[in-house]
């Protein structure tokens, strides 16, 4: 058996592709990241997640990674194009702090979510450490490709060869989102630089050939990509709302700077919305979900990464509570499985070394004719566009198997487990507790001790009292449930 080809959706041609590295053996990605402004909500997270298994992904097939998600710490408007407040300094006039102090803060909540959800470390470079390089960039680019207007330097997207071909929406879904600004050319035209109005003071502004002021949104990631990676460069990850605007002017820019007839990255991928039964999450409503507070309703942020593998990266998710529980409670099942092959593995091998992180190294352990063709059958899924639901179904049949060599299946399952991003965790932790709860966990121990030797004794009066008493204090007595769990916190509105 040998690795299977790695194939993935390319939004620029609407095709699966087999993924062919410009340099050879390594990878090198680019994900947009976050305007550190706000808390991100749990759709934003879902961009991660899957960043994070394409990466995962890459490295499990054996090449050299190179992982960049930027930091927008400067120049994302209010409204997706040019029109509304920096969202930088918006938000820090109404908290009252420096835009800079506002950026640190969200930025290390936001790493914080990331370590969370089990997210690797990765390069975090910020914009305003490149706002030089995009004046450079735009100087470059500016005589063929830029006009000068009153509030800052403008792209004319007239100038490169089938601009939106990626949205395949230039005059409808893109430009609908795009407000007007005096003095454009066109509809589509975006700011490369934003020139600080006369009598206006900003935060964060730098002095430029095109006037004080601040670089717009869409340059930062042309720049850092270049810089960081080269260009061209392999792969380029997004939400699926970035298609439509963002990245079309990120491919604008690349093309006028050094791509010509190409896009920067040779392959452009996208995560879909996850939508709840109100519509996509959103910032701009001010009623979105973040990590922390599934934290606070007593979730684990494993269940949360849970729930996306479940489903297609390119596919809407919905998020329900509901569907986050059965998430968690599918991840206490591999917990448990997981715990179980490495519990036998150490126990035939010793003190288990740590398994492969990598296909060919993990295909070399595992040899028995009923255990090698799961691990194909993983292998297939990940290769197949990063299908994630096959390869857990994948991973739990090798949980399943039963009579087979505990260190062949200990080590499968756990190697089966790292390009998921999932991880063994204390059962205490995957316990569903809210924050805020009355009643500790060595209270409940002990009544349910007491619970447990009234029913030994046949006082079911007793039993049923210590149950209602533990009820009303929000914790539900799982009798006879099949994964050990016993109880669980309900969360109160």
């Amino acid at each position: 058996m040998t690795t299977p080809p790695l194939k993935l959706f390319n939004s620029l041609t609407r095709q699966v592709e087999q993924f062919v590295p410009i340099h050879a053996g390594e990878a090198r990605v680019y994900s947009c990241g976050p305007t550190v402004y706000n808390y991100q909500h749990v759709g934003n997270m879902r961009a991660y997640v899957f960043a994070d298994t394409l990466g995962r992904t890459l490295s499990w097939a054996g090449y050299d990674l190179t992982h960049v998600v930027n930091i927008t710490d400067v120049g994302h408007l209010t409204s997706d194009a040019d029109a509304g407040d920096d969202k930088m300094e918006k938000a820090a006039a109404s908290a009252g702090k420096s835009a800079w102090d506002i950026a640190a803060y969200y930025q290390r909540v936001f790493e914080d979510d990331l370590a969370r959800l089990n997210i690797r470390k990765l390069q975090h470079p910020k914009a305003t450490d490149y706002v030089e390089a995009m004046i450079e960039w735009g100087k470059g680019i500016e005589d063929k490709h830029c006009y000068r207007i009153e509030s800052g330097l403008y792209f004319d997207v007239t100038t490169v060869p089938e601009y939106g071909r990626l949205a395949r929406a230039v005059t409808e879904e893109g430009e609908a989102r795009i407000e007007s600004v005096e003095g454009k050319r066109n509809a589509a035209d975006f700011a490369i630089w934003r020139t600080t109005p006369e009598g206006e003071d900003r935060q964060m502004e730098w002095d430029s050939p095109w006037g004080r002021g601040a670089p717009g949104w869409h340059i930062e990631c042309s720049v850092m990509s270049a810089e960081l990676l080269g260009h061209p460069f392999d792969i380029h990850t997004g939400g699926i709302d970035h298609r439509e605007i963002h990245h079309p002017n990120e491919i604008a820019q690349n093309q006028a700077h050094n791509c010509r007839e190409k896009s920067g990255a040779n392959i452009w991928m996208h995560n879909n919305f996850l939508v709840d039964r109100r519509g996509k999450m959103s910032k701009s409503t001010g009623d979105f979900l973040t990590l922390q507070a599934l934290v606070d309703r007593g979730y684990h942020p494993l269940a949360y990464r849970m729930l996306c593998l479940q489903a297609h990266y390119r596919s809407e998710l919905e998020f329900t509570w509901e569907g986050l529980g059965a998430a968690l409670v599918r991840l206490k099942r591999l917990v448990m499985g997981l715990r179980q092959a490495q519990d036998q593995w150490s126990q035939e091998a010793g003190l288990a070394p740590p398994p492969p992180t990598r296909a060919d190294g993990l295909r070399a352990e595992v040899t028995h004719p009923k255990l090698a063709p799961l691990l194909e059958k993983f292998e297939n899924a990940l290769a197949d566009d990063l299908n994630t639901a096959i390869a857990l179904t994948a991973l739990e049949e090798v949980l399943a198997t039963k009579k087979m060599p505990k260190d062949q299946k200990g080590i499968l399952a756990l190697g089966m487990m790292w390009p998921l991003g999932l991880m063994i965790l204390p059962r205490e932790e995957l316990r569903l507790r809210p924050a805020g709860a009355q009643v500790t966990e060595a209270e409940i121990e002990a009544e349910l001790v007491r619970r447990k030797e009234a029913r030994a004794a046949k006082d079911f009066a007793l039993s049923d009292a210590i149950r209602d008493d533990l009820a009303a204090k929000g914790v539900e007595v799982m009798d006879g449930d099949p994964l050990g769990w016993d109880w669980k916190l309900e969360h109160f509105a």
